[in-house]
């Protein structure tokens, strides 16, 4: 039996599509749900897979980070200009476009990281066996990517 939990973060960013055909080849923005699933096949001490304030504290930097930021492709040919205009508020993407599945495969490659060096002891730890099962980034009230590793 897998039990799992969800934690939605949301964040207001800016990307733009460098590869795009369209009109997203432009600096746009989106109010972005990320959500994170996580998953365990036994429960903690505390009878959870985890505390949600937990999940918070393993990704809350990194989402903040992003948020009213730009993200951009480095090999964008204004890269230099964004980087120079947004300093810290800028996130580089390296040779690849910010698209919400890029975009939800990195938050899904940064929560792993954070759950393989997070703290196993204390009052909100998690627990070996719990992992990602899946990251959900909405862009509009219509459309979502989604990335299971």
């Amino acid at each position: 039996m897998t039990y799992r939990i969800g934690k939605i973060f949301e964040i207001e960013s800016g990307h733009i599509l460098a590869k795009h055909p369209g009109k997203c080849r432009f600096p746009h923005g989106h109010s972005r749900r990320v959500e994170v699933v996580l998953a365990a096949d036994t429960l903690d001490a505390n009878d959870m897979v985890c505390d949600f304030k937990a999940v918070k504290l393993a990704l809350q930097v990194f989402i903040d980070s992003w948020d009213h930021a730009l993200a951009v492709n480095t090999d964008d040919p204004h890269f230099a200009f964004y980087q120079e205009k947004h300093g810290e508020r800028l996130i580089p993407f390296a040779h690849t476009d910010p698209t919400t599945e890029i975009m939800a495969r990195t938050v899904y490659n940064e929560l792993t990281r954070a759950l393989a060096a997070t703290n196993r002891k204390g009052d909100f730890a998690i627990a070996a066996g719990v992992r990602v099962e899946r990251v959900r980034i909405t862009e509009t009230s219509s459309s979502w990517a989604e990335y299971t590793g």
